[in-house]
């Protein structure tokens, strides 16, 4: 039994042997100096002496397969072979220099191609870009003319050295990385690198003017662990590539800055580490707002004043006033969702309709009482000195009242008998020296007084007094409604 294990292991060698020796034998010169794939017979092909005993079952393609196997030296493109020459002992982790006292020059540049979205509430700035990087490798050179002219070539990112840039600015996680696009190697050693990626920055957001504001965004780019001194950062170009840039609905760059900077952080003093800042200016376009927030808001300020014109016995005075009240508060909201939660920048529309606001809680509550006036019960109060003092003296000449209220104290006989209405006394007395003037003019007092001790016609005159006070009001809560939104 053992005997038989021996024989046929020492089959198993010379079969072996014989294999290698026929391969060795039927090629000549180096593997790359042999271009030409070898011819096989339709009907079969030769084999070997040793593989005699396989050919009853391998077939005629089964067979050019495995004489091909044999001369697989001869059937390696060029790629192949240059790939696998200059990939041999070469370890992506080591910088591409071979004296490490030389630095890396990295030329860095963008092609922007979309402004994908600018959340405002979390201040962050969405971006399509295109990374252009290109720098020198020195393990990476070959002869052309070796490999048949074979100047470029596409490597695997994964396979070579890839200098670490990051977003400094960024508001994502760094665990996704670029697209793991192959980089364009030279015979030279010229190495570029331009993998698409989508980044999200953070940018300080200043929406005071919203949405007539300008907005100012960086996008800072350097080496997370090399400094100057082994990785060297420099710009590729002074602008950023637009040929491929897709204009955004929302926003407009007004322009573009690249600019490169040596910082010194705190955690390595005395070691600079380079960066390049892209500065993104954009403008907000405001055809949208115009139609959706701008002309309501204008539409229902008008609305507010137009309460006040309406007449007390409407009855739509305050619906109306609440109706534009609640509206406004449901455009304050609209604009509340899409603005930052920060105390260090108020937006401006805000204001005007937190104003406009107030005036028309206020216009309400003038409402009221207007038409608690104008609908005062039965049982009727003089109106206070003060009060009716003011509006007639302060008041009335400032709205331009003065002579509605001259000529309602001079039908109803007040500028004698009320000294609220003696400022229209000049204006009403005619000055006569006859008798005969002086015993008519005391006749009508006398008159006027007993006609203002009868309680019938106080009530009435009461009622024509709040009337002309009812007005005044009015006016003014309607020209100061207007002055208000003016000046907001």
């Amino acid at each position: 039994m053992l005997f038989e294990q021996i024989v046929s292991i020492d089959l198993v060698l010379i079969l072996l042997f014989s294999t290698k020796f026929e391969c060795k034998t039927s090629s000549s010169g180096h593997y790359s100096s042999q271009r030409t794939r070898t011819n096989v017979p339709s009907g079969g092909s030769q084999l070997p002496n040793s593989l005699l005993w396989s050919s009853s079952w391998l077939s005629s393609d089964s067979n050019a397969w495995y004489d091909n196997a044999f001369n697989e030296s001869d059937l390696i493109p060029d790629e192949q072979r240059l790939l696998a020459q200059l990939l041999r002992n070469y370890d992506p982790s080591a910088r591409p220099v071979y004296n490490a006292s030389d630095t890396v020059s990295i030329a860095f540049g963008i092609a922007l191609t979309q402004l994908s979205d600018m959340d405002e509430r979390n201040q962050i700035l969405t971006t399509n870009i295109w990374l252009e990087q290109e720098w020198i490798d020195q393990r990476l050179v070959w002869n052309a003319s070796d490999f048949n002219g074979l100047t470029t070539l596409r490597l695997p990112c994964s396979k070579i050295w890839l200098p670490d840039i990051v977003l400094y600015n960024s508001a994502d996680d760094y665990t996704q990385g670029y697209y793991q696009s192959k980089a364009m190697v030279d015979n030279t050693g010229h190495v570029f690198w331009p993998p698409p990626a989508k980044f999200r920055s953070s940018c300080k957001i200043d929406v005071t003017f919203f949405p007539f504001d300008d907005q100012l965004c960086k996008l800072k780019f350097g080496s997370w662990t090399y400094d100057a001194a082994q990785v060297n950062l420099t710009k590729r170009r002074d602008s950023v590539d637009m040929t491929n840039y897709i204009r955004s609905g929302e926003w407009d760059i007004i322009r573009i800055l690249v600019k490169r900077n040596d910082v010194n952080y705190t955690c390595c003093p005395g070691i600079y580490y380079p960066d390049v800042t892209i500065y993104v200016h954009i403008r907000r376009r405001v055809l949208y707002y115009l139609f959706n927030i701008i002309f309501p808001c204008i539409w229902l300020s008008i609305l507010s004043v137009l309460g006040f014109w309406l007449p007390p016995d409407s009855g739509e005075k305050i619906t109306l006033g609440i109706t534009v009240l609640l509206a406004f508060s449901v455009f304050m909201l609209l604009i509340a969702e899409s603005m930052p939660a920060t105390s260090e920048m108020v937006p401006l529309i805000e204001i005007y309709l937190t104003a406009v606001m107030a005036f028309t809680s206020l216009s309400i509550v003038l409402t009221v009482y207007v038409l608690q006036l104008h609908h005062s019960g039965p049982v009727v109060l003089p109106i206070p000195h003060s009060f009716k003092y003011s509006l007639v003296h302060y008041i009335a000449p400032v709205i331009g009242m003065r002579k509605t209220v001259e000529i309602y104290a001079r039908e109803h006989n007040l500028i004698e008998t009320d000294a609220v209405y003696r400022c229209f006394y000049r204006a009403t007395q005619r000055l006569s020296d006859s008798p005969r003037t002086n015993s008519i003019n005391r006749k009508i007092k006398e008159k006027q007084k007993i006609k203002c001790r009868q309680s019938n016609i106080k009530y009435r005159e009461i009622l024509r007094e709040y009337r002309i006070i009812v007005s005044l009001l009015n006016e003014f809560c309607c020209e100061s409604s207007i002055l208000s939104h003016l000046f907001n």
